[in-house]
């Protein structure tokens, strides 16, 4: 006879009809039981082999970087979303709460999840819906940290597991910390300190519990709770703030009459116009960027995370005077009807003597031209470079035979300062590539005499500066350039021509040099960042050092002569505006480029005109740019920017 011990009695024997396939109620318990445990076990399956992602979200962790103005003020932020972490013990306590009262009050005490909302969420996807609301706040965080934002069952069961586990390895504090920096409260704002900045223009910190009320209610819908989007949000965020601040007084975290003092809605500021990259910003931006990048340590994909608050050195009140002078200036120029003003562009610098570059012009925006003509690579600099020339004589002497020594020169050694002269080496006349003696081009052809070193340098004589730097040798002047600050990259060919600036430093650069020959011939090399901080936390970042360029005594005599230039010499035009100034003209002998660098006190400005066909990059003559006559020097329009700038920033 079988064995029915461990047999199912199933179909159920003794039963006739339907009552035979009905099971007994200790089936259904047997059954019951067995789905229990399978649910059970299934669910320690998933706990145990559910792991917390190492990797945040990029959105999670995607913050600005902010920039500073020189002042402290905010210049632009940078980045995909508008985010900046606080540490919670700067979110005052009634504002956390304020937050839990509106989102979970439990925070502190429940597991990491809410059964009850997970229960609605799988009735609202098996009638039909999403999988939307009832989420603890680690339940939030860790969608928004770790997840995507589907609305689905699969992403519902991996939220609450590493809720719990989250819940279990962090402590609370870290998990509401967590959140509130990551959450978004509209208006670009990711985090609570963006969100405080955003509406109420103050740090989190100094918030009131009013204020935190009103924010706590952005999390249920910033769209829908802004009041700046219409009447309708109006209303909503006034019901919303006053049952946060209600709730807030029934779990026992404001007093009654505390709660009585918040009669008035805090109303949030205007939305304020985004701060963008447009204008001259994009160019002071992309410089202490590369600054930041290059001395801090930070990589680019570092950078691109966000969070890095970057202290500049710009000046608003120079970089306002700059753009004016130069967009003034500008406003000479027609391209439209007049050919030689098409493809213009004009550069800016100025530079302080300890190397801080408090304004830049880089061209006449940012977002339609990306290029910065401050920081040019192919502009010669003309003229202008004679200084250069002319300190590296004085500090180095010249030759005049090939084993001869070398002796010295001053500002009152004499040259021939007629055009045409054949150029000497110490081996004797130069040989052009074209099998003729070199000679000197003076500006129109003026023969000018036997003249000093520093009337040359004065009334921009061109014959003697070349010269000089033949008999200086061109390697010691260019060892001499270097040491002023100008790049390896931008020095020219060491030909006759180099000491009439074939080389290309940009206008950051040119400035920077001229600041040695105020500064008893020290000087920094420029840099744009004062000072980083990642979150509140400083960053180390690298700072040039001060160096002995040349000799206070070069530096002096190039000094008195750049000053007699504007007093009555090349640059008298300017003596009007800046009668104490001093400073170069700058022109090439192919009319490619036209300069000006100066400074007063403890500030040199250096201002760049060019024409450049974009499509081949190749420089153009600049003869009738503005209607100028033919003999209006190339360096006009940058002396009258340098002049109405320096003036002006001078008020």
């Amino acid at each position: 006879m079988p064995d029915r011990r461990h047999r199912i009695d199933y179909p159920r024997a003794g039963r006739r009809g339907v009552r035979r396939w009905l099971p007994s109620w200790r089936q259904v318990l047997l059954l019951a039981g067995g789905a229990f445990g399978l649910l059970v076990a299934t669910a320690g399956v998933m706990y145990a082999t559910t792991d917390i992602p190492t990797d945040l979200n990029s959105f999670a962790t995607q913050q600005n970087n902010v920039f500073y103005w020189a002042d402290g003020t905010e210049m632009a932020r940078t980045g995909l979303v508008n985010r900046q972490d606080v540490p919670l013990d700067e979110v005052p306590g009634q504002v956390q709460w304020a937050v839990l009262a509106a989102e979970n009050e439990t925070f502190y005490s429940d597991p990491g999840i809410s059964f009850q909302g997970i229960a609605r969420a799988v009735y609202r996807m098996g009638a039909g819906g999403d999988t939307q609301g009832g989420s603890t706040i680690t339940q939030q965080y860790v969608k928004n940290a770790y997840l995507n934002q589907r609305q689905d069952f699969s992403r519902k069961l991996d939220e609450m597991f590493i809720a719990l586990k989250l819940d279990r390895q962090d402590s609370k504090e870290e998990i509401l910390s967590g959140y509130l920096n990551i959450s978004w409260f509209g208006r670009g704002s990711y985090g609570i300190e963006r969100a405080a900045q955003a509406y109420y223009g103050k740090d989190v910190s100094a918030l009131d519990v009013s204020e935190g009320a009103f924010l706590a209610s952005l999390l249920k819908g910033a769209s829908l709770y802004d009041p700046a989007a219409g009447p309708e949000n109006h209303a909503r965020a006034v019901e919303r703030w006053s049952w946060i601040l209600d709730r807030m007084v029934k779990i026992g975290k404001l007093s009654a009459a505390d709660r009585a003092e918040y009669t008035r809605f805090p109303e949030p500021k205007p939305v304020p116009p985004l701060v963008g990259l447009n204008g001259q910003t994009g160019y002071l931006v992309d410089l202490a960027k590369g600054y930041a990048q290059s001395h801090a340590d930070i990589s680019p994909a570092r950078f691109d995370l966000g969070g890095y608050q970057i202290y500049t050195t710009f000046e608003k009140p120079r970089e306002t005077a700059l753009t004016e002078a130069v967009e003034s200036a500008g406003k000479k120029l027609d391209p439209d009807h007049r050919p030689a003003d098409q493809n213009v562009h004009l550069g800016a610098a100025s530079v302080a003597t300890d190397g801080r570059i408090l304004a830049v012009y880089g061209g006449p925006d940012y977002l339609k031209q990306g290029f910065d003509n401050a920081n040019t690579v192919n502009v010669p600099v003309g003229s202008a470079f004679s200084p250069l020339v002319y300190a590296a004589g004085l500090g180095q002497g010249v030759q005049h035979e090939r084993d001869g020594s070398r002796t010295p020169v001053g500002p009152a050694t004499k040259y021939d300062g007629d055009d045409g002269v054949e150029l000497e080496t110490p081996e004797g006349p130069y040989w052009a590539r074209d099998g003729k003696k070199a000679r000197t081009a003076n500006d129109g052809g003026r023969n000018w005499g036997s003249i000093t070193l520093r009337t040359a340098v004065e009334q921009s004589v061109n014959g003697p500066i070349q010269q000089l730097g033949m008999d200086v040798g061109l390697g010691n002047v260019r060892r001499t350039a270097l040491d002023l600050g100008l790049l390896p990259e931008s020095m020219g060919d060491l030909t006759p021509a180099y000491a009439l600036g074939n080389s290309t430093p940009s206008a950051i650069r040119l400035a920077d040099a001229y600041t040695a020959f105020d500064a008893r011939g020290r000087r920094t090399d420029p840099y744009s960042v004062s000072s980083v901080s990642h979150n509140g936390g400083d960053v180390p970042v690298e700072k040039p050092q001060t160096v002995q360029a040349v000799t206070p005594a070069v530096a002096a005599e190039v000094d008195a002569a750049l000053h007699g230039a504007v007093k009555d010499g090349a640059s008298k035009d300017v003596r009007q505006a800046v009668p104490d100034g001093a400073g170069k003209t700058g022109a090439t002998q192919e009319r490619t480029a036209g300069w000006y660098v100066g400074y007063r006190g403890d500030v040199a400005t250096a201002v760049a005109l060019f024409r450049l066909d974009l499509k081949t990059l190749e420089l153009l003559p600049l003869a009738g740019v503005g209607g100028a006559a033919p003999s209006t020097p190339d360096s006009a329009i940058p002396a009258g920017i340098w002049a109405a700038y320096t003036k002006g920033a001078a008020h």
